[in-house]
């Protein structure tokens, strides 16, 4: 049960410095804005958290959940765990959580065209 109350901290943490500092790093000015409107207003935070878990550690997304990813968009969800992977205490590990950004993508797709 600590564990996972510390994965839950951790990923919170993880998605209050990407969401603040988000703009500053991904484009200037007023596309800023319109980038944060866009990308970090479309899901919910469980569903944030859900897909935080999964990539970062070995948490399980939803089919709601991914209704919600792919309703964000490939380019949101791309730059978003590219911003995290980057990020000193997962760097080591970059591209196993890229891959698992791209295989979630691909069965999130999948489940949003069955429904």
């Amino acid at each position: 049960m600590t564990k996972l109350n510390i994965k839950i901290v951790v990923a919170l943490t993880i998605v209050v410095m990407v969401y603040g500092s988000l703009p500053a790093f991904a484009i200037e000015g007023g596309e800023a804005k319109q980038f944060w409107d866009k990308c970090l207003t479309k899901m919910s935070p469980k569903c944030t958290l859900d897909i935080v878990e999964e990539i970062f550690w070995n948490g399980t997304v939803s089919d709601i959940c991914c209704r919600e990813l792919v309703e964000e968009g490939k380019l949101c969800h791309d730059t978003l765990i590219k911003y995290m992977a980057d990020r000193p205490s997962f760097i080591a590990r970059e591209p196993e959580y890229l891959a698992k950004k791209d295989v979630l993508w691909a069965r999130c797709v999948s489940v949003k065209t069955t429904v």
